[in-house]
């Protein structure tokens, strides 16, 4: 289960490449911050239960940030 989270560490840091590239310094930052968490979490052999227990945490705090952003901070496109 280490190597899940280590890929996940690579497939973050070429997301972060490409939005630097992009100049997008805000989600470069934040994927950055993504592959370093994921890029340790792969290197601490944990338990496999462990691993999904911390990857279920990450799951509910991604949506829960991601609904809150949509619901209450984006602009409406239409109008």
């Amino acid at each position: 289960m280490d190597k899940v989270f280590k890929t996940l560490g690579f497939w973050t840091a070429m997301f972060t490449i490409l939005f630097y590239v992009g100049d997008m310094m805000m989600m470069t930052l934040f994927f950055l911050a993504q592959t370093g968490f994921f890029i340790l979490l792969g290197y601490m052999k944990l338990t496999e239960r462990m691993y999904v227990y911390i990857f279920a945490a990450y799951l509910v705090f991604f949506f829960v940030g991601f609904t809150y952003y949509t619901t209450f901070m984006m602009e409406p496109a239409f109008g």
